[in-house]
């Protein structure tokens, strides 16, 4: 992710937050909107359509058209569009100051590919749009405004725009401070970000709110239900944690490998290796479905929408059919990563929910906690930031959120030291060292 490179001025800070407390409520009214057509078209390719269309459910080859459909949307705002469409998912999150010329083609690639099947979230567009948003609409009020307010503001506005989707606004805000910290900036200087985001964000779940009650609209967001969870861990939900955040890690990797490689690939014919990406993501989504019989919205999709039916019924998926999950996502997710766009948070935490409901069957290991290691893990081993990674977690669990705690901070740390500090560092010295 692109760190923060600036804090605020002192001078002036009182209107910095009457800034970034004004361009909450425009920016979170964008954003919903934006989410709102997600949802809406999500819900019209995957359940409106096919019954409409007298079909029994979605069938095996509904995602192969819609992907085709995809790619080649995407593939137009990566190839022609300035922005290319946002930045590669592999790459991770981006967060800073965004041309308005940037935003025809994040919207493009975004409304293109979500909700056709694409294997990716809608956090990048969103960082996007709220960050360009708000340099945009503060020019009016204040065009003397210097780089570093310009920085604040942006990253203020990328904050508002995700006051909602991970189910929290605090979670958006931690991002930030996170993002803030590991960047170089203390003291003062981290404050003089980090309160104009916190306000921002706060203003923008207000404004989700009030709009989602005042509309009756629906906007999908990242969150569980009610989970039964023990009271407190025992040891053995400890003792597994450690080997399981370990295996998660490794899959991650193994992941961001295959979409690593894609990128590269992808960078000499962007469009092409869109179709061609989105057409891979349609053939795993359509395998799944002939090889389980279930629906191939479990793989297509980025998540978010399987996850609460996941963790409130676990035992309605067999081994086999999470296996198959967990492999053709995989595939799919790490396609996507390197040719098509979007965020890459919500399929790494359903990868990671799928893997623990599938080792919950280890002794002594329950549900609840296999389900938190796993995600803690898989979002860890995604994102640089550790502390972001624990408190998405935590917040996901609800009331087990308090029982669960030392099972999440335990296998972020083990998943971040796996992935950032001894698989990522390996596969670094191997690129540079001349065959």
């Amino acid at each position: 992710m692109t760190q923060v490179e600036a804090a605020a001025p002192p001078r002036g800070f009182t209107r910095l937050l009457a800034l970034s407390a004004a361009l909450g409520v425009p920016v979170s009214v964008a954003a919903f909107l934006f989410l709102v057509v997600l949802h809406e078209l999500t819900h019209l390719v995957w359940e409106v359509l096919p019954g409409a269309w007298g079909l029994p459910g979605v069938p095996w080859w509904w995602p192969l058209p819609w992907l085709l459909l995809a790619g080649v949307g995407v593939g137009v705002a990566v190839r022609f569009l300035p922005g290319h469409g946002g930045h590669v998912p592999v790459d991770g999150l981006s967060m800073g100051v965004v041309p308005a010329s940037f935003v025809p083609g994040i919207l493009l690639a975004a409304v293109a590919g979500l909700p056709l099947g694409v294997v990716l979230g809608p956090e990048a567009p969103l960082l996007a749009v709220g960050a360009a948003l708000a340099v945009v609409l503060v020019r009016p009020w204040d065009a003397s405004l210097g780089d570093p307010g310009r920085q604040v503001l942006a990253v203020a506005g990328s904050a508002a725009a995700l006051s909602a989707i991970f189910g929290n606004p605090l979670v958006g805000a931690v991002f930030v401070i996170e993002a803030a910290g590991l960047s170089g900036l203390s003291g003062a200087k981290l404050t003089r970000v980090v309160l104009p985001c916190l306000l921002a964000s706060g203003i923008g779940a207000l404004v989700f709110t009030g709009m989602g009650s005042w509309t009756g609209l629906e906007i999908a967001s990242l969150a569980l239900p009610d989970v039964d969870g023990p009271v407190r861990p025992d040891l053995a939900d400890v003792l597994w944690t450690v080997p399981v955040a370990v295996v998660v890690a490794v899959g991650v990797r193994l992941v961001h490998r295959l979409g690593a490689a894609v990128a590269r690939r992808a960078a000499a014919r962007p469009f092409a290796a869109a179709v061609t990406g989105a057409l891979v993501v349609g053939v795993c989504a359509s395998a799944y479905a002939l090889v389980t019989g279930r629906s191939p919205m479990e793989v297509a999709l980025s998540g978010q929408d399987l996850l609460a039916p996941l963790a409130a019924d676990p035992a309605a998926w067999g081994a086999g059919a999470l296996v198959a999950l967990l492999v053709l996502k995989g595939v799919a997710y790490g396609v996507s990563l390197g040719t098509l766009r979007g965020g890459p948070i919500f399929p790494a935490v359903l990868l990671g929910a799928a893997a623990g409901v599938l080792v919950a069957g280890l002794p002594g290991f329950g549900v609840v906690p296999a389900l938190a290691a796993g995600m803690a893990a898989a979002t860890a081993a995604t994102l640089p930031f550790p502390v972001s990674s624990a408190v998405l977690v935590v917040m996901l669990l609800g009331a087990s959120a308090p029982a669960m705690a030392p099972v999440v901070l335990l296998a972020v740390v083990v998943g971040y030291v796996t992935e950032h500090h001894v698989l990522r560092p390996r596969r670094e010295a191997a690129e540079v060292t001349p065959r």
